[in-house]
Parts: C-alpha cells; structure tokens; sequence
C-alpha cells in the first residue's frame, strides 16, 4: 500500500512529524469504521429493538437527540429526518440549551426518549443532562446512550439501570486527536440505522453503500484537497440546507478547532446567506457550498452560485455533492456518482461531504504550522470539556 495515497496525500511520517497523524488517522479510517458499526448494530439488533419496542409509533411521545459542539450537531444533521419518519417527535436540543432553560424543552407528564451523543462520555453536560431529566420528567423516560467511548462515565455510570440502552460505537471511533472525526460520523450514522423505519437488511446495506463511496472520495478527492487546504484563506464559510445546515456548522467549527481559531469560519444556508453574513466576504474567502440530494433545494443553491460568480466578490468557490449538475462555480467540485447514491437523502449523504471538510481543516491546521492533533497546547480548549459548573435550577412538585 503506497503511504501517500493511503493517508491523505501525505506519508505518516509526514503526519507525524507535523503533530497529525492521529488526525489523519481517524479522517481515513472512517470507511472501515462504519463496516465495523454495520456489523455491531447487526449483532446488537435484538436488544435496540426490545428497547424502542413501539416508542417511536407514539404521537405523544418527546425524543430528544442532544450533545454538545460536535455532538449537537449530529442531532441536528439526523432530526429533521426522523420526525418526518415517525408520529413520535423528534427534536435537536443541545445539552447546553437543555442544562439552562430546562423549562422550555420538558414536561414533567411526557414521556421522553432522551438520546444522547458523546465521544468521551464524560463532559459534565452530558451527565448533567441524564440528571436533570430524572429529576424533572415523571413521565416513563428512557435514555440511549450513543458513545465511543466504553470507559465514559456516561456509558459505566448507567450500565446497570433499566431504562437505559449504551449503544457503543467501534473502539477506533474514540478519537485521540482533538478534532470529532470518525466519532462524528459514526454515531451520525449509528442513529439514522436505528430509527430508520426501513428494514434492517435495507439500513446495513446503507452503511456498506456509503462506506464503498468514502473510500472513492478519499482516494480521488486527497490530492485536490492538499493543494486547496496549502492556500491562504481569511475566511472560509461553508453553506448547507435542510440537514446539511448542520453539517455546515460541523465544517465551519472543525475549521476554528483545527486552526485554533486563526482562520475565520461561517455557516449558514444558501438562502438566507444573503441576508446579511455574505457581506463577510472578501477576495480571501473560500466558499464552500454542500449542495442537496433534492431538486428543489438544488436550483436555490444554484443561483446563489451563479450570482457569486457574477459579482466575483469571494476568492475562491467550489462545492461538494452529487454529481452531475452545474454546481461548480469556478470549475472545482468535489463530487462522488449521482446514481450510486441515488434514494438517499441529505442526512445519510452528510458523512460523505463531511470527508472533505475534515481534510480541508487538517491541511488549512498544517499550513499554519499547528499541530493538528492538539492544536491548543495551552490548554485554553480541551478535548474534554473543563471548568463547568452545573447550576440546579428549584422544581416545584
């Protein structure tokens, strides 16, 4: 196996000795990570079944997908997409939204499926979250905990209790580098194969699918990506719709981690970037724009690019999807074939797109002369979250 095509157009003793090669790592295992969670959900199928029985075929039933930073956004990436699958509602509330309004997100008489996504399981949010809802919802509540992590406190500390499903995802996922990456997509995907309505021969086939097309994208897209991630970018805004929203965050925040927040980065939608944050940009920005699986949504995206390409006013546009539309802007885009991944919608379609936005924060880290596995070796942000302190608000019963 040729080291530079293997990981990321770079030699792991190039990784290395810049301080990325966990990074790097974790971005180009990812295909092989998510055959190993098909085979984990497959084995587990028995138990995830017992525990959501008819959960989700409730109409008055709440199912809350929380986290925190990364984590939250992998609720927002999958919630649109299973409230519209099920009766149940389904909601994206970060752990940070619920831990201080606490009041406007639960009803002490409504029963709560509240699964949460963590990498380490042991950032105090995620705890504190478990606890509050034991504390304020007296209706059944059941929690499902999606982690990478078996030694967390999260996945250990409600090993024992009833209630509660610890859904781990494969050992590789944990991540040592600073940055979420296969973690990220991992249990992105583990949620979208458990709620899936589908039949489960249908949902693992998925997984195989995609796994398939990250590995075409990895292999094509690395060359391209180390000669756009080696250039000079004030800002860099990512922009994304429905589901890919989210993912547009995701992109955006693994920029500020991974340059330690030297380079500046934007999320929005192609619509509403008009209003107002497109006024960021200059002849130093890069925009990104993860275009939609959907028809409609994809002329939208089109005029936005068409118009930035008439008034020239960004350095650099290049977009991420299915291929063949007009998508590219100037000409770079970063596509996989349409027809392999035809009836899949934008969330199933995220982790793919997301491959790109990993690699381009890693380069844009190593271009600065950061290191990439730990970027903040002052320890200003940790990989765990540090100094919380939960507040208890007074319930009156």
């Amino acid at each position: 196996m040729n080291d530079t095509n293997a990981l990321l157009h770079r030699s792991a003793e190039a990784w290395q000795g810049i301080g990325g090669l966990a990074t790097a790592q974790e971005i180009a295992q990812q295909p092989a990570v998510w055959r190993e969670l098909a085979a984990g959900l497959q084995a587990g199928r028995a138990g995830i079944e017992a525990f959501l029985a008819d959960w989700l075929q409730q109409p008055g039933h709440l199912v809350i997908l929380t986290g925190a930073g990364s984590s939250a956004y992998v609720g927002e990436i999958v919630a649109d997409t299973l409230n519209a699958a099920w009766p149940a509602e389904v909601r994206a509330i970060a752990s940070t939204s619920l831990l201080s309004h606490p009041e406007l997100y639960l009803r002490r008489e409504r029963p709560t499926l509240l699964v949460s996504f963590a990498r380490s399981g042991n950032s105090p949010e995620s705890l504190a979250t478990v606890e509050l809802l034991r504390g304020r919802v007296a209706a059944p509540l059941r929690f499902l905990n999606i982690s990478c992590n078996a030694e967390g406190e999260l996945v250990r500390g409600n090993a024992q209790q009833a209630d509660t499903l610890n859904l781990l995802m494969p050992a590789a996922s944990c991540d040592r580098g600073f940055a979420m990456t296969s973690s990220f997509t991992s249990m992105l995907l583990a949620a979208l194969t458990v709620f899936d309505p589908g039949a489960w021969p249908a949902r693992l086939q998925r997984l195989e699918l995609l796994a398939a097309q990250a590995e075409l994208a990895l292999r094509d897209w690395a060359p391209g990506l180390m000669n756009l991630g080696g250039q000079a970018f004030e800002r860099i805004v990512y922009l994304g719709s429905g589901p890919l929203e989210a993912l547009a965050k995701e992109a955006a925040l693994k920029v500020l981690e991974l340059t330690s927040g030297r380079s500046l980065s934007l999320a929005n939608t192609p619509l509403g970037f008009r209003h107002g944050p497109k006024s960021a940009l200059n002849a130093q920005s890069l925009v990104v724009l993860f275009h939609s699986a959907g028809a409609l949504a994809r002329r939208y995206e089109q005029d936005l690019l068409d118009e930035l390409r008439r008034e020239r006013v960004a350095g650099h546009i290049v977009s991420v999807g299915p291929a063949g539309s007009d998508l590219a802007a100037d000409g770079q885009a970063w596509t996989l074939a349409a027809a392999a991944l035809a009836g899949l919608g934008d969330a199933w379609l995220a982790p793919l797109w997301l491959l790109m936005a990993q690699q381009l924060a890693l380069h844009q880290s190593a271009r600065l002369g950061l290191t990439p596995d730990n970027p903040f070796p002052d320890g200003t942000v940790n990989r765990v979250v540090q100094g919380v302190t939960i507040h208890h608000a007074h319930v009156e019963h």
